[in-house]
């Protein structure tokens, strides 16, 4: 997680900030200990009153707690030194509510954009079109120099994202391969990310409307579910760009939350 030279908007900030609170406040404090039984050596974890076994379900369950939360610990002292840094004023405080947004496939079936959906999702599930194999990054072939920059950027910022994916779309007798979608786990919702590489060719202009069409017959809002991003040889891909653009999507799916809402005004 190289944050410290990142381009991170406000709001988003404070989304991770408050995130991390979150779950350190649901994450259970656990010590570990060795002890000498019969001269075998023993490793135990305690939380609260309970000791188990390393080696038992439950210890393994606080083991996995333990460590997710020396991460947490570690990815909050780093976002709070950039609030620091930039700001002047303390973080705003709320619980990030989950957000529950829906699409619609091609049976007309409703599909909550979750965790759970993500994980389903095949990445790199494209194959229609050839690739140029020369744009390599973590073992996935990307289409061009942006794309990749893309995948990097979000493997610097610790965003989970699966590349070309496929999804049935409402109104869509073809499988639909976004050139991204991101799961925001402060949020447990899902994002999806459209690059565009070729504005300038009628075509593919064409081509973007009929996609609009098919994310809005399917129930999702532009700049909210979906985003776009935009470059080309004469103006590439700046990184900060990029990242405003999640910061709106996140924000404004934020700001249209009752629970949110409620949450703030409080």
């Amino acid at each position: 997680m190289e944050y410290l030279d990142k381009y991170i908007p406000k709001e988003l900030l404070a989304l991770k900030i408050n995130y991390c609170k979150k779950r350190l406040r649901e994450l259970p404090k656990v010590s570990m200990s060795k002890a000498n039984i019969r001269g075998v050596q023993v490793v135990r974890l305690r939380s609260d009153k309970h000791r188990f076994r390393m080696n038992s379900v439950q210890g393994q369950e606080l083991y996995s707690a333990m460590l997710e939360r020396e991460d947490i610990e570690r990815q909050l002292k780093i976002y709070e030194a950039i609030w620091d840094y930039y700001y002047k004023t303390p973080a705003p405080v709320y619980d990030p509510p989950k957000i529950v947004r829906t699409l619609i496939t091609n049976n007309d079936k409703q599909l909550v954009m979750n965790k759970a959906f993500f994980d389903g999702l095949k990445n790199d599930a494209n194959t229609n079109y050839p690739k140029p194999m020369i744009y390599s990054f973590n073992g996935i072939q990307y289409r061009s120099t942006a794309e990749k920059e893309i995948a990097m950027f979000y493997t610097e910022m610790n965003i989970p994202f699966k590349y070309e994916p496929e999804i049935y779309l409402l109104g869509s007798k073809k499988p639909q391969f976004p050139d991204f979608v991101l799961y925001i786990p402060e949020l447990d919702t899902c994002k999806i990310h459209e690059h565009l590489g070729l504005m300038n060719y009628s075509s593919y202009s064409r081509d973007l409307k009929l996609k609009c069409s098919t994310f809005i017959d399917a129930g999702l809002t532009i700049d909210q579910d979906v985003f776009f991003t935009y470059s080309d040889e004469d103006q590439p891909l700046d990184t900060r760009y990029l990242a405003a653009k999640i910061n709106t999507a996140l924000f404004g799916t934020m700001v249209c939350s009752n629970d949110w809402n409620r949450n703030v005004n409080s």
